[in-house]
């Protein structure tokens, strides 16, 4: 599970490296394994121009270094046109408007589950209990200066605060 959870990380870094260079349209591919693909994500992005592109591409490449990831492959940075970044777990592709239109990878692995970048980015949520009054009437007991007591009407709650000193 580790290594899932450590190549989340490294895609959701390389899609934060892609938006804090402003990169459109900011699409992730999960492709599946028994479709042939020969890695498990696509991280795909367009720029406006060259210099953009490029400043993309330096972006992820400094951003996962800094991670401890290189990238094992780069192809198209001097054209511009379609920069692609190969993690071996996952490829970055960064197009030129025309370019993305013309190639059209997300028709072409129409197969492969489309991810928002939000869905990497999120944080795990930490599983909910369920919590009855008795035990927040408990915690509240145990800290009687807590929000939940305040809330619970809790007599030590409603005790005066200690004025704090000024500063000189």
């Amino acid at each position: 599970m580790k290594k899932k959870d450590d190549l989340k990380l490294q895609v959701s870094e390389a899609i934060l490296a892609c938006q804090d260079k402003q990169a459109d349209n900011v699409t992730v591919l999960e492709l599946e394994k028994d479709s042939g693909a020969f890695t498990d994500y696509f991280v795909m992005c367009s720029g406006a121009n060259p210099r953009q592109i490029q400043a993309i591409a330096d972006a992820v490449d400094e951003r996962l270094e800094a991670l401890g990831l290189r990238v094992t492959h780069s192809e198209g940075y001097k054209q511009a046109e379609w920069v692609l970044l190969d993690y071996v777990d996952f490829v970055v592709h960064i197009f030129s408007e025309k370019a993305r239109q013309f190639y059209d990878l997300e028709r072409l692995w129409k197969s492969a589950k489309r991810l928002e970048p939000a869905e990497l980015l999120a944080k795990p949520k930490p599983r909910r209990t369920a919590i009855g009054k008795t035990r927040i009437a408990q915690s509240a007991a145990a800290n009687p200066r807590s929000r939940k007591a305040r809330d619970l009407g809790h007599p030590a709650s409603a005790a005066p605060k200690k004025p704090r000193k000024k500063k000189a």
